[in-house]
């Protein structure tokens, strides 16, 4: 899904209270979701990645409503795999061998040959994503949604919020999500959201890692730059090629020397994140702006020789957009496309319509549109369809009696 834009923010807090944020990342969640499922596979080197295959398919025929006892020997292996397929997770066991996300399964392969080869399970992990958000709400109520696997919890008036920096909480709420969905999880409760999420990854899997004011320069400044989350390879490339590698560098450089050589703004956010400043707020509700599907090919297709299996694919992602905008409760006016072809180009074409929708013969109709303006003579890796503008379905037609029609796009 896209990037979304937030709803009216938590008041901060009175400032008798200490503010206290928590970071709460599930531990390998796919993979994890998946051992429950398959508990024979627990300790082993499992990889999660790629579509289901026929081999899989078979394998849950067989054994119906007894997954637990499919024996080890049976289950795919990760050297048996040829494609184009990426790693979306992997247990700890399989971390172990250098295996991780976004990792080629193929190059995966060769790094861990003997690793049990599990399909996405996209549904699955929906749906127990949901159930441990239910357990933190009815616990914290401020909970801002980051994702199927990670959430921001304002701590600071929640009973237990406060004792032990906010480690009592932290305890209910692992033991309270253990016991709803047999999951674990890890958190970091600090000022912030930038500390708290750095935290998070301080005692791994199933940790509790708690960080005060106080703590920012024995704790904090000794870790690498990438550590903050929105130092990207590029940025963390130009701060060590002044010689910055770890967050306490960083924090020794000058304010003004930083927007000097990073631009205003961003030379002024890494002073602030080197200091452990963040005063965002925990956000409770957030709007899609758009909703989207789309898919890599085990192998290159090309629009004319693979017309007919890419005219299957292109439809199933259409009525996969239109079944996600029916289920959540949006429509949408802007419809687009993405390809990505064998070169690694990438081409996005899209156009707004008149009305809203979250019809997939319309969502359909305005892609196949979309998809003629673009070069197909080369094959292709991906291919995407997304819905954008997107109102909550009793809004659509208010929106549409307040827009001026001498603005609305000719065609």
């Amino acid at each position: 899904m896209a990037a979304v834009t937030t709803a009216e923010p938590v008041a901060p807090c009175a400032p008798d209270l200490p503010r206290r944020i928590a970071h709460l990342d599930m531990d390998a969640f796919y993979a994890s979701v998946e051992l429950l499922r398959y508990p024979q596979l627990k300790g082993l080197p499992v990889v999660i990645g790629g579509g289901r295959r026929r081999e899989d398919d078979a394998l849950l025929a067989a054994y119906a409503g007894r997954l637990q006892d499919i024996p080890l020997h049976e289950f795919p292996r990760l050297s048996g795999y040829v494609g184009r397929g990426v790693i979306t997770t992997a247990t700890y066991a399989a971390r172990a061998f250098g295996v991780g996300s976004a990792m080629g399964l193929m190059k995966a392969a060769r790094l861990c040959p003997d690793a049990i080869l599990l399909p996405v399970d996209f549904a699955e992990y929906r749906r127990f994503s949901q159930r441990f958000k239910a357990v933190i709400t009815d616990i914290a109520p401020l909970m801002e949604d980051r994702g199927v696997d990670e959430v921001y919890i304002d701590f600071t008036r929640v009973p237990g919020g406060q004792r032990e920096g906010g480690r009592v909480l932290a305890r209910l709420i692992q033991k309270s999500i253990l016991d709803a969905t047999g999951l674990t999880c890890s958190i970091g409760v600090a000022p912030n959201k930038l500390i708290a999420k750095m935290a998070s990854e301080f005692n791994k899997p199933g940790g509790i890692a708690i960080v005060q004011p106080e703590d920012l320069q024995h704790r904090i400044w000794p870790l690498a730059c990438r550590k903050i989350n929105g130092i990207g390879p590029k940025t963390n490339e130009r701060l060590a090629q002044h010689g910055i590698t770890t967050i306490g560098e960083l924090a020794a450089r000058p304010r003004d020397w930083l927007m000097a050589q990073f631009g205003k703004s961003s030379g002024a956010w890494l002073h602030d994140a080197a200091w452990g400043r963040d005063e965002r707020p925990v956000v409770t509700e957030s709007e899609p702006v758009s909703m989207s599907r789309e898919t890599t090919f085990e192998r290159d297709l090309h629009a004319v020789r693979d017309k007919a299996l890419l005219g299957e694919i292109f439809t199933a992602l259409c009525t996969q957009v239109a079944h996600d905008l029916h289920r959540k409760g949006y429509v949408g006016k802007t419809i687009g496309i993405k390809l990505r072809y064998d070169d690694f180009r990438i081409a996005t074409r899209d156009q707004t319509v008149a009305e809203y929708t979250q019809d997939a013969a319309a969502i359909r109709r305005v892609a196949g549109q979309c998809l003629k303006r673009v070069p197909l003579d080369r094959p292709l890796r991906l291919l995407g369809v997304r819905v954008g503008q997107l109102v909550r379905e009793g809004d659509a037609a208010a929106r549409d009696a307040q827009a001026d029609p001498f603005t609305a796009p000719l065609f």
